[in-house]
């Protein structure tokens, strides 16, 4: 028998190997999990010090919103939220609504903890804001949402929007402090309106009665990345209307999102305007999942789309039977079909500049790279 001093080493030298193979095993599952992040979410992700670095996620974008530099610098105001109420006329410091009336210039926006935030109107969100929930579960719902009007370099992360309801017209206090008459909003999560260089990202948005995101009235160089749609009838939709011909202009990147479960139509549908959508999870449909009007440009690539058990398998749908679709390198499961409307070596590219390019990864790994879309789990210390 081993004598006690020998048995004591024996089991340091037991914890010891356990310790090594436990810390071994955890570098390898953070290595796997690094490998499989996509190109946004490592720019960021993996900086345990992200808390003390927020600005670096403006330089992660890609897709036609570009890199959020314009976001950044030493001019930015940090504000952090500490008052989940809402007036639209008076609005008290502490609220978000205060920070998009009372304060100029490029501004930062943080939350001090959980929150539940019931808007009496829609939040007209200013130029040159991030509005940035990482760390706490910040939820709009119930009452008007985000409405992002003549605006330009606007970041939206890690938002819960949902429940979005109609609202009257009435008076509300804008940007700058000015007093302005809305007209009735239907109820979408997130409208962009006559504005450019939006990016939305890492949001979870759900059960709003018109809506999840409209981009329209000219809009452009905007990404939608890293969401979560989920239970919605109408998602997203690019483009005002059919006599709407500015919109001809518009240009949207669709990433690395996860559609569903219980969406029905509109992921996207686009008018005129060109859409770049690449490398999301298609989680079923109802009607269809991508559709089209008035002649637009869909570049549908390395997407991941499963039909829906029973019902429509089919992807597309095109009102006048005048849209350029293209599917490339897309993954198709239990039975799902994409009709192409162009010839087979139409590349419809979307021309990015350097700031705005990045790999396409393959259509495959799709689970993997959408696996953290919508709202993170941020703990105080270590990764995002």
């Amino acid at each position: 028998m081993l004598s006690r001093a020998m048995q004591g080493i024996t089991l340091c030298l037991i914890r010891a190997i356990s310790i090594a193979i436990l810390l071994s095993l955890g570098r390898v599952e953070a290595r796997r999990t690094v490998d499989n992040m996509n190109v946004i979410d490592k720019c960021w992700r993996t900086n345990p010090d992200w808390r003390r670095n927020r600005q670096q996620l403006a330089t992660c974008t890609v897709g036609f919103a570009g890199q959020m530099f314009n976001n950044i610098g030493d001019d930015v105001i940090n504000y952090k939220v500490t008052d989940p109420s809402d007036d639209p006329l008076s609005p008290r410091p502490g609220t978000l609504r205060h920070a998009m009336t009372s304060i100029t210039g490029k501004i930062w926006i943080t939350f001090k903890r959980h929150m539940n935030i019931t808007l009496a109107k829609p939040l007209l969100v200013s130029s040159l804001t991030t509005i940035d929930a990482r760390g706490a579960n910040v939820h709009i719902a119930n009452g008007g949402c985000l409405l992002i009007k003549k605006a330009n370099n606007v970041i939206i992360h890690g938002l819960y929007i949902h429940d979005c309801k109609p609202q009257e017209p009435g008076p509300v206090k804008g940007p700058g402090g000015e007093i302005m008459h809305l007209g009735p909003t239907d109820g979408d999560a997130i409208r962009v309106v006559s504005s450019s260089r939006i990016w939305i990202d890492h949001n979870t948005m759900y059960d709003s009665v018109d809506g999840l995101i409209d981009v329209t009235r000219g809009s452009t160089d905007i990404t939608i990345s890293n969401n979560w749609f989920r239970y919605q009838d109408k998602v997203m939709l690019l483009g005002h209307d059919d006599g709407f011909r500015r919109d001809q202009n518009m240009r949207v990147t669709v990433a690395f999102n996860h559609f569903g479960p219980n969406c029905v139509q509109r992921m996207p549908r686009i008018r005129f305007g060109y859409a770049h959508v690449v490398n999301n999870l298609y989680l079923g449909w109802g009607i269809y999942a991508i559709g089209g009007s008035m002649n637009p440009s869909i570049k549908s690539q390395a997407n991941l789309f499963i039909a829906p058990k029973g019902g429509n398998k089919e992807i597309t749908w095109d009102s006048g039977l005048t849209g350029n679709f293209k599917s490339i390198e897309d993954v198709f499961e239990n039975g799902a079909s994409f009709t192409t409307t162009v010839d087979a070596g139409a590349t419809m590219r979307p021309n990015y500049a350097p700031d705005q390019m990045f790999e396409v990864e393959d259509g495959m790994r799709v689970r993997d790279l959408t696996k953290s879309a919508g709202v993170l789990k941020c703990p105080k210390i270590a990764r995002c």
